[in-house]
Protein backbone atom coordinates (compact mmCIF):
# COMPACT_ATOMS: atom_id res chain seq x y z
CA UNK A 1 0.00 0.00 0.00
CA UNK A 2 1.39 3.53 -0.85
CA UNK A 3 1.92 6.07 1.54
CA UNK A 4 -0.93 8.37 0.13
CA UNK A 5 -3.34 4.86 0.54
CA UNK A 6 -2.09 4.34 4.14
CA UNK A 7 -2.56 8.48 5.07
CA UNK A 8 -5.89 8.94 3.32
CA UNK A 9 -6.69 4.88 4.76
CA UNK A 10 -5.88 6.15 8.53
CA UNK A 11 -7.84 9.73 8.14
CA UNK A 12 -10.97 7.00 7.08
CA UNK A 13 -10.14 5.34 10.20
CA UNK A 14 -9.73 8.10 13.09
CA UNK A 15 -11.88 11.26 11.43
CA UNK A 16 -15.45 9.74 12.55
CA UNK A 17 -14.22 9.75 16.41
CA UNK A 18 -12.25 12.90 16.15
CA UNK A 19 -15.31 14.74 14.68
CA UNK A 20 -17.52 13.26 17.35
CA UNK A 21 -14.92 14.26 20.14
CA UNK A 22 -14.57 17.76 19.02
CA UNK A 23 -11.12 17.61 18.12
CA UNK A 24 -8.99 18.39 13.84
CA UNK A 25 -7.14 16.55 12.07
CA UNK A 26 -4.44 18.57 11.22
CA UNK A 27 -1.97 15.93 9.42
CA UNK A 28 -0.60 12.45 8.83
CA UNK A 29 3.07 11.51 7.79
CA UNK A 30 3.73 7.96 7.39
CA UNK A 31 7.50 8.58 6.93
CA UNK A 32 10.56 6.69 6.99
CA UNK A 33 13.52 7.90 9.77
CA UNK A 34 16.74 5.53 9.51
CA UNK A 35 15.44 1.84 8.93
CA UNK A 36 12.58 2.86 11.47
CA UNK A 37 8.66 3.72 9.78
CA UNK A 38 6.56 6.18 11.48
CA UNK A 39 2.70 7.17 11.67
CA UNK A 40 2.18 10.59 13.14
CA UNK A 41 -0.92 11.84 13.31
CA UNK A 42 -1.48 15.41 14.21
CA UNK A 43 -4.29 16.74 15.82
CA UNK A 44 -6.13 20.08 17.87
CA UNK A 45 -9.01 21.18 19.19
CA UNK A 46 -9.73 25.00 20.51
CA UNK A 47 -7.95 25.88 22.99
CA UNK A 48 -5.39 23.65 22.62
CA UNK A 49 -4.82 19.79 23.28
CA UNK A 50 -2.97 17.86 26.06
CA UNK A 51 -1.36 14.99 26.37
CA UNK A 52 -4.53 13.27 27.95
CA UNK A 53 -6.23 13.73 24.36
CA UNK A 54 -2.84 12.44 22.74
CA UNK A 55 -2.97 9.26 24.43
CA UNK A 56 -6.85 8.75 24.12
CA UNK A 57 -6.38 9.50 20.44
CA UNK A 58 -3.68 7.14 20.12
CA UNK A 59 -5.83 4.17 22.38
CA UNK A 60 -8.85 4.36 19.84
CA UNK A 61 -6.68 4.84 16.51
CA UNK A 62 -4.48 1.31 18.03
CA UNK A 63 -7.29 -0.45 18.17
CA UNK A 64 -8.51 0.56 14.92
CA UNK A 65 -5.18 0.01 13.27
CA UNK A 66 -4.78 -3.78 15.22
CA UNK A 67 -8.64 -4.29 14.10
CA UNK A 68 -8.30 -3.51 9.96
CA UNK A 69 -4.23 -3.51 10.28
CA UNK A 70 -3.81 -1.58 6.89
CA UNK A 71 -0.14 -1.32 6.84
CA UNK A 72 2.11 -4.40 6.38
CA UNK A 73 5.18 -3.11 7.69
CA UNK A 74 6.43 -2.38 11.35
CA UNK A 75 5.92 1.48 12.70
CA UNK A 76 5.47 3.52 15.85
CA UNK A 77 2.25 5.55 15.99
CA UNK A 78 2.71 8.84 17.42
CA UNK A 79 -0.04 10.99 18.37
CA UNK A 80 0.52 14.71 19.00
CA UNK A 81 0.17 18.71 18.62
CA UNK A 82 1.08 20.25 15.37
CA UNK A 83 3.17 23.06 17.71
CA UNK A 84 2.67 26.13 17.84
CA UNK A 85 4.25 26.78 14.75
CA UNK A 86 1.48 24.27 13.11
CA UNK A 87 0.96 23.56 9.03
CA UNK A 88 -1.61 25.07 7.33
CA UNK A 89 -2.72 21.86 5.35
CA UNK A 90 -5.95 23.78 4.41
CA UNK A 91 -7.37 26.86 2.70
CA UNK A 92 -9.38 26.69 6.20
CA UNK A 93 -6.93 26.68 8.15
CA UNK A 94 -5.25 29.87 6.22
CA UNK A 95 -8.65 31.56 6.44
CA UNK A 96 -8.70 31.22 10.24
CA UNK A 97 -5.00 32.51 10.50
CA UNK A 98 -6.05 36.01 9.48
CA UNK A 99 -4.54 38.34 11.52
CA UNK A 100 -1.35 35.93 13.00
CA UNK A 101 2.17 35.92 11.69
CA UNK A 102 2.79 33.34 9.07
CA UNK A 103 5.61 31.47 6.86
CA UNK A 104 4.83 30.80 3.43
CA UNK A 105 6.14 29.22 0.40
CA UNK A 106 5.73 28.97 -3.07
CA UNK A 107 6.22 27.06 -5.90
CA UNK A 108 7.86 29.95 -8.18
CA UNK A 109 8.81 33.01 -7.26
CA UNK A 110 6.09 35.84 -6.90
CA UNK A 111 7.56 39.04 -7.38
CA UNK A 112 11.36 37.75 -7.23
CA UNK A 113 10.70 35.92 -3.69
CA UNK A 114 9.50 32.40 -2.92
CA UNK A 115 9.81 33.04 1.04
CA UNK A 116 7.56 34.97 2.94
CA UNK A 117 7.14 35.41 6.79
CA UNK A 118 4.76 38.31 8.63
CA UNK A 119 1.06 38.99 9.06
CA UNK A 120 -1.42 36.98 7.50
CA UNK A 121 -3.43 40.39 6.50
CA UNK A 122 -6.42 38.67 4.66
CA UNK A 123 -7.12 35.38 2.79
CA UNK A 124 -10.05 36.16 0.12
CA UNK A 125 -10.64 34.74 -3.55
CA UNK A 126 -8.32 32.59 -2.87
CA UNK A 127 -5.41 35.03 -2.62
CA UNK A 128 -3.21 35.83 0.74
CA UNK A 129 -1.96 39.24 1.49
CA UNK A 130 1.21 39.17 3.50
CA UNK A 131 2.51 41.68 5.30
CA UNK A 132 6.54 40.92 5.42
CA UNK A 133 8.07 43.93 6.65
CA UNK A 134 6.61 47.41 5.35
CA UNK A 135 5.66 45.39 2.33
CA UNK A 136 2.73 43.37 1.32
CA UNK A 137 2.60 40.54 -0.87
CA UNK A 138 -0.39 39.19 -2.62
CA UNK A 139 -0.12 35.34 -3.14
CA UNK A 140 -2.26 32.99 -4.97
CA UNK A 141 -3.13 30.31 -3.13
CA UNK A 142 -2.33 27.88 -6.51
CA UNK A 143 1.10 28.97 -5.62
CA UNK A 144 1.63 28.45 -2.07
CA UNK A 145 4.22 25.06 -1.59
CA UNK A 146 3.47 25.21 2.35
CA UNK A 147 2.42 27.68 4.91
CA UNK A 148 2.41 27.61 8.83
CA UNK A 149 2.39 29.53 11.47
CA UNK A 150 5.07 31.34 12.65
CA UNK A 151 6.60 32.43 15.74
CA UNK A 152 8.45 36.42 15.45
CA UNK A 153 11.43 37.11 17.84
Amino acid sequence: MSTTNIKSTVEEMIQPYLNEQGFELVDIEYVKEGSNWFLRVYVDKEGGIDIDDCVLISEKLSAKLDENDPIPTIYFLEVSSPGAERPLKKQEDVAKSVGKNVFVTTYEPVNGIKEFEGKLLSFDDGELVIEAGKKQHAILYDKVASARLAILF
